[in-house]
């Protein structure tokens, strides 16, 4: 299985790092892609693409099978998650390919650009946030129960850490230390 981890990693945090280590723990994972969106998309004060590339490969300096992927970069409009994991799809056609989520974006999934097929064609993983009951946020759901045997929970996750709140805060224990000297060097998320 190749694991499609997308997000804004504005900027990547130790939560994913912990989110990784989580998935290798639990699944079979034959590589595991951090997927930064496209500045493109419609986040405020999204650092650049270079900036977040650049920090999230600080990040998995050192850890097996794993890749940074500037595959959203390139595009010139912002397609969503479905285009990108065809595209992943047709680099690895024998592999099996998930999207990995935290269960934050279980609510809004169907508002997802070609939800119902990006659903019917792959595997979601979730990872906890919020102490959630994940299984009982996809059986309430008229949308996402139509597709339950499409996720993957996984247990025993719940890092209350987020990019937001490094940005609120500063705190440098949220980062690595090589990424809080990047922003730093950089002058990154200041005003």
């Amino acid at each position: 299985m190749i694991v499609i981890f997308g997000g804004a990693f504005n900027p990547p945090t130790m939560a994913h790092l912990e989110i990784y280590r989580h998935v290798k723990k639990f699944l079979n994972c034959d590589k595991f892609v951090f997927l930064p969106v496209s500045s493109l998309y419609t986040k405020r004060s999204l650092a650049s693409n270079h900036h977040r590339f650049q920090m999230l490969t600080l990040l998995v300096s050192g850890l097996e099978n794993v890749e940074v992927s500037a595959l959203e970069f390139e595009d010139s409009d912002y397609q969503g998650t479905y285009r990108s994991m065809l595209r992943f799809q047709e680099k690895y056609p024998t592999e099996e390919m998930a999207f990995l989520i935290g269960a934050d974006n279980l609510p809004k999934l169907s508002k997802w650009i070609n939800a119902k097929s990006l659903l019917s064609e792959f595997k979601f993983i979730v990872v906890n946030r919020n102490k959630n009951n994940i299984v009982r946020m996809i059986e309430d759901d008229e949308f996402l129960s139509e597709f339950a045997d499409q996720f993957i929970v996984l247990p025993k996750f719940d890092i209350d850490m987020s990019s937001t709140k490094f940005r609120d805060t500063f705190d440098q224990m949220l980062l690595t230390k090589e990424i809080y000297e990047y922003i730093k060097s950089h002058d990154l998320y200041r005003g």
